[in-house]
């Protein structure tokens, strides 16, 4: 008897903390979501910007090499994590930003994983203010979704389909009240990879159902 309570205690003890388990699942769907924007793109899209006539606006190679180099940073300088790779790919092309940012944030996510409740409540340097990890990966997390948005509406800019990201898009059937389904590109992010290495492969989009795509449509006269 007493064996099997010091043997329940050991596994108690070894057993990970869960209280911020939510944020590496979110991580891990974020990273999962930058990648589907990606593989809509195509290779001729990388040099446009929102205006052309405006370098204010990063084009779309340029969002791509900011979320590389600026999450690299974070993760480095911020939370002391380091994948021990460069945060951008020898080839700037649409498929080896992927594969980049695939392997590293795969690398983060496995460190976040470890980590346990003290690491996440310790403080850190967020540039020059003191902040908790947690806070910090919360941060990061809204970072990522900014940019992701600004490369969701130069897809629209750029006249390309939208698969699901959140929920149902324009393409896959229109707004939630209406029950139009999510249909992601891709079940994760290794048949993302497959499916753009060989050329494309993602689900197929519904055609046009007559229903409204948007919460104030164009009135027709």
């Amino acid at each position: 008897m007493r064996g099997a309570k010091v043997r329940a205690a050991s596994k108690e003890r070894k057993e990970p903390e869960m209280r911020y388990d939510f944020l590496v699942e979110t991580y891990e769907t974020e990273r999962i979501k930058v990648l589907s924007v990606w593989s809509e793109f195509r290779d001729e899209d990388l040099p446009v910007r929102p205006s052309a006539s405006d370098p204010r606006g990063r084009s779309v190679r340029e969002q791509m090499v900011h979320q590389c180099v600026s999450e690299n940073l974070w993760f480095m300088g911020m939370l002391g994590i380091d994948v021990a790779a460069p945060p951008l790919p020898k080839q700037e092309t649409r498929m080896e930003f992927i594969r980049r940012y695939a392997e590293d944030s795969a690398k983060r996510l496995d460190a976040l994983k470890t980590k346990d409740q003290s690491w996440w409540e310790g403080q850190t340097n967020f540039f020059d203010v003191a902040r908790s990890r947690a806070w910090v990966i919360v941060r990061r997390i809204a970072h990522t979704a900014h940019h992701r948005g600004q490369q969701m509406a130069m897809l629209r800019m750029l006249g390309r389909d939208l698969h699901s990201n959140y929920g149902p898009t324009a393409d896959t059937g229109g707004l939630m009240q209406n029950h139009a389904p999510t249909i992601y590109a891709y079940d994760g992010v290794q048949a993302l990879l497959a499916g753009e290495l060989a050329g494309g492969a993602k689900r197929k989009l519904p055609s046009g159902g007559g229903k409204a795509v948007t919460e104030r449509p164009d009135v027709q006269s």
